[in-house]
């Protein structure tokens, strides 16, 4: 039996980028309630022991702005509270609040990343005349692939962080408008604001697919073909290895693309480290942290079913593909034969 043709780049990108949305609107709810987790600030006790419950009670009567602005976005203390919160506030509709800028952002992320993945690493298998890579060269062409993907995509998951952020009572805003509402706010460049920090972040990918090969390497050997669960087990192994390692870089870019927090009284964040210093400093180093459970728990999945749904595609593509290389070979061999028909009755 013949080997099945390999797919173009574009190939691999289609079937990357319509896993990545199918798994993403899947679990979709635990994206918007683990971003609400990481730009909050958690709360701290406004009177402090020894004081009177009189300046205790005038304290309560006359808050601050930065009080009255906080109490706008609500208050979670986990993953439960937050879903019980947000549909008693919103309904089923707030679960999905930005959902299709979400999922435009996942699709040109996830397209632009398999794209070029593929097109730098069969390029680098060529160029070295072998059919392995090390886990370093792994590594480095992922994040290669990830930082270029990074620069065509990043505002619209800049659009999309604003729309998931916003308070629950407030009016919905399109993605067009969120986008003029960050360009009134920054100019044309805040559009790009956390592309540092995305660009760090870049590792993230590239630790998954990295891991992926090297989990598929150890316990799957020379296997061409996963079933659905072996795909999605070593999914959810590898975005696992990387959700842990690259947490707090995640908080912080979470924290440059969204409205800065009450206390910081309408300055927005610079870099990703001063996002981090002051989660530090108001909630302390576990602060950069904060959502990890559900971070984890979407990552696991979406990485699983992404990478179940990937192989599906990629099998039915490569199918599709080989049967369009026998049309056109079926073409060109009819073609040739005519014209060789005709120039022997000409003779």
């Amino acid at each position: 039996m013949s080997k099945p043709a390999a797919l173009p780049p574009w190939g691999y990108a289609v079937a990357g980028a319509t896993g990545a949305v199918l798994a993403n609107a899947a679990v979709y709810p635990l994206d918007i309630v683990k971003t609400k987790l990481q730009v909050q600030v958690s709360k701290r006790p406004t009177t402090k022991a020894g004081e009177s419950s009189e300046s205790s009670e005038s304290s309560e009567s006359s808050e601050s702005p930065e009080e009255e602005a906080e109490e706008e976005h609500e208050h979670y203390t986990s993953t439960l509270d937050a879903i019980l919160k947000i549909l008693h506030k919103a309904g089923i509709p707030g679960l999905y609040s930005g959902m299709p800028g979400s999922l435009l952002g996942v699709a040109s992320t996830n397209f632009a990343y398999f794209y070029w993945y593929t097109f730098v690493r069969n390029w680098y298998l060529r160029r070295a005349g072998t059919a392995t890579l090390s886990t370093a060269t792994e590594l480095t062409l992922g994040a290669a692939a990830g930082a270029l993907a990074q620069l065509f995509t990043i505002p619209v998951a800049v659009v999309t962080t604003r729309q998931q952020t916003r308070p629950l009572n407030a009016p919905y805003v399109g993605l067009l408008d969120t986008a003029k509402e960050v360009i009134a706010e920054d100019g044309i460049s805040g559009l790009w604001r956390g592309l540092k920090a995305s660009l760090v972040l870049v590792i993230n990918p590239a630790i998954t697919y990295g891991s992926y090969q090297r989990f598929k390497d150890l316990l799957y050997p020379g296997k061409t073909r996963l079933s659905p669960f072996e795909s999605f087990l070593l999914g959810a192994l590898s975005k696992a290895c990387a959700t842990c390692a690259t947490q707090p870089l995640i908080v912080a870019k979470v924290g440059l693309q969204s409205r800065p927090p009450p206390e910081r009284k309408g300055k927005p964040f610079r870099s990703f480290v001063e996002v981090m210093r002051f989660i530090i400093e108001h909630e302390g180093p576990l602060g950069l942290f904060k959502g990890i459970g559900p971070q984890l728990m979407k990552g696991l999945l979406v990485q699983g079913l992404l990478m179940m749904t990937k192989e599906r595609m990629e099998l039915s593509f490569v199918l599709m593909y080989r049967g369009l290389l026998r049309m056109r070979e079926k073409k060109i061999a009819e073609k040739a034969a005519l014209v060789v028909k005709e120039t022997v009755g000409k003779v």
